[in-house]
């Protein structure tokens, strides 16, 4: 995806290709394209696209993918909003 980036080596997604079933949940609600299905299982194809919003990982019922949902930039920008402060991501 190009465009809207993260912090690359910032991202607490992780992905667990041996738990995954091949469902296609996370490549369904991921609104940055960061999944791909790849012989009958999920992958990461774009790590630094993640903003943490956690529609995978709470679509994921075997438990493949984790993440700190709430946490970074994408967070602090989000929050900076609602607040009406300057975003703070503390990095």
């Amino acid at each position: 995806m190009s465009g809207l980036r993260y912090i690359e080596e910032v991202v607490s997604l992780e992905l667990d290709v041996e738990r995954c079933n091949g469902c296609t949940q996370c490549t369904l609600v991921c609104p940055h394209g960061v999944f791909a299905m790849s012989e009958g299982r999920a992958t990461v194809v774009d790590r630094g696209a993640c903003m943490e919003c956690g529609a995978c990982a709470k679509n994921c019922a075997v438990g493949a993918i984790t993440l700190r949902p709430g946490v970074g930039c994408a967070a602090a920008i989000l929050n900076g909003w609602i607040r009406g402060t300057e975003p703070s991501c503390d990095c």
